[in-house]
């Protein structure tokens, strides 16, 4: 019962403004919270106190909720990344506690950084309650003595940026980071959607001095920036979606990577350099790197935790390492370092071993061929949860494939169709007007003996068959339509069963896919 207790009592001290008390945590890789009692996401991590430190939102959304319900900050702290021993400080900070002019909630991702006064100052994107502006986000400024709080309004007369402030701009103020450079000036960049923006601060460390510029150079740029500084050079993370199937960044629109670039001054120019981390198990990638006892660390949010999602993300920190043989020196890609999962137990789906392609390769961008085997399946999924085939034009017909390295043998299916519009329609999603399997034999021949061919989504469609043995399998769909243009066809998940159960058969990793099926 005392565990069911404690998030609704330390909720509500959170509410009435009680500092926490800070609870130890073992990590035995990452997330660092994946327990699924507290989400964290949005990492900003820095060096206070000779400890390490990760600043982070709370992902607080419902299972299935796709909106980004996010109503305070947290804190991570270690004296030693590799021990994976850590103190967690719920609620830090809320915005309407600290911004007299904040709504509740959006506690967005901030970076806390510490000042030439030896104070701490946390840059918070927020919502005004009171403006007139489109977009209503902007950046206020915090002041504190301490990491942990408590934190007070540096600027109570309102955000340092907005739609409104210091000069108007139509973009969404998210996304705030730092630096203090080397002779003690200070820079803000901030920015999202592709439109990233920088100013320089007085040392004060909240007035705005000279003009917002536009920062340009960063390919793919989508949002998350992050600045640092190492041996003269500057760095600027960031999350980037230039996507496509000969993308270094991501495949998948949805998905992003984090890329980086270099500049020899804060404001630029800049040039793009690569991709720091790839594409993690949460649509959203955020990062923020630090140097911590001559080591440099990537922190980022995976959708890894227990019950985690899209919208129930947590950080994971791993090593960043750097190759200096290169000027400027390059940042070489991060592997992360998940904890150690539980096995799958036995199962007679062999899919996970398969390789998947389908007729409309490239698939079109919003949607992820990976998403088919990956053993998961949502009440409400974005596009890159599934195979999809939406485009302008959509064809009668369209077939998605597994193929093995060697033979299996099988003697049924499960298929989990996806749509946003209902059977008979010819625009959206669709359920397939009908379908079937077929098999590899010298050329492809429909299953023998199966049974009905359920179209229904939402749900998994079984569909049963005498054993056969194959190296390669379709599921071919004929497209809903209302006699005029065809609709699109989805698939969160399709599962291929073997005869019996057996320890689950998993696709090596770097593994090359077979050329064909003959």
């Amino acid at each position: 019962m005392r565990n069911r207790l404690a998030p609704l009592l330390l909720a509500g001290m959170a509410a009435a403004g009680v500092a926490q008390e800070p609870r130890a945590i073992i990590a035995p890789g990452n997330p660092i919270l994946a327990d699924g009692d507290y989400y964290s996401t949005d990492p900003a991590p820095f060096v206070a106190d000779g400890a390490l430190w990760i600043l982070a939102g709370r992902d607080e959304a419902p299972p299935d909720v796709n909106d980004f319900i996010m109503n305070e900050w947290q804190l991570l702290r270690t004296d030693d990344p590799a021990s994976g021993k850590w103190l967690h400080y719920p609620a830090v900070a809320r915005p309407e506690q600290v911004f007299a002019w904040a709504e509740t909630g959006r506690a967005y991702a901030g970076q806390i950084v510490q000042g030439p006064d030896r104070r701490y100052y946390l840059y918070a994107p927020v919502l005004e309650k009171d403006s007139d502006a489109p977009d209503r986000f902007a950046i206020g400024v915090a002041v504190a003595d301490n990491p942990a709080g408590p934190w007070r309004d540096a600027h109570p007369s309102g955000p340092i940026v907005s739609q409104r402030v210091p000069v108007r701009n139509d973009i969404q103020n998210i996304d705030p980071t730092v630096l203090i450079d080397d002779d003690g000036r200070v820079y803000l960049y901030w920015g999202t959607f592709g439109r990233l923006r920088g100013i320089e601060l007085e040392r004060d460390m909240i007035t705005p001095k000279g003009p917002e510029q536009v920062i340009e150079g960063l390919t793919g740029f989508f949002e998350a920036p992050w600045i640092m500084k190492r041996k003269g050079v500057y760095y600027m993370l960031y999350a980037g979606n230039r996507a496509g199937p000969a993308s270094d960044c991501t495949p998948a629109l949805y998905h992003a990577c984090i890329a980086y670039g270099t500049a020899p001054s804060p404001m630029g120019p800049w040039t793009y350099r690569g991709v720091v981390l790839k594409p993690v198990s949460s649509t959203t990638s955020h990062a923020g790197a630090v140097e911590y006892n001559g080591q440099w660390y990537l922190a980022y949010h995976t959708a890894d935790a227990k019950d985690g999602g899209h919208f129930r993300r947590s950080v994971a920190l791993d090593r960043m390492e750097w190759d200096d043989s290169v000027t400027p020196a390059a940042i070489r890609l991060v592997v992360p370092t998940p904890r150690p999962r539980p096995p799958l137990g036995v199962t007679r789906n062999i899919a996970r071993a398969a390789f998947a392609t389908a007729s409309n390769d490239p698939v079109p961008v919003q949607f992820w061929i990976k998403a088919l085997n990956d053993g998961i399946t949502k009440a409400a999924p974005l596009p890159p949860d599934m195979w999809g085939s939406w485009t302008a034009n959509n064809p009668r017909s369209q077939w998605i494939e597994y193929r093995w390295n060697r033979p299996v043998t099988i003697d049924g299916s499960r298929i989990w169709f996806w749509n946003d519009q209902p059977a008979g329609s010819g625009i959206g999603v669709a359920p397939p007007a009908h379908w079937h399997l077929e098999y590899w034999d010298r050329g492809w021949k429909p299953v023998p003996g199966a049974g009905a061919y359920g179209t229904t989504p939402g749900t998994f469609q079984t569909v049963t068959f005498p054993p056969l043995r194959t190296r390669c399998l379709r599921a071919v769909m004929t497209a809903s339509s209302d006699g005029k243009t065809n609709a699109a066809l989805a698939v969160q998940e399709w599962e291929v069963l073997a005869p019996a159960a057996r320890e689950p058969m998993i696709r090596e990793q770097g593994k090359q896919p077979p050329a064909s099926c003959g």
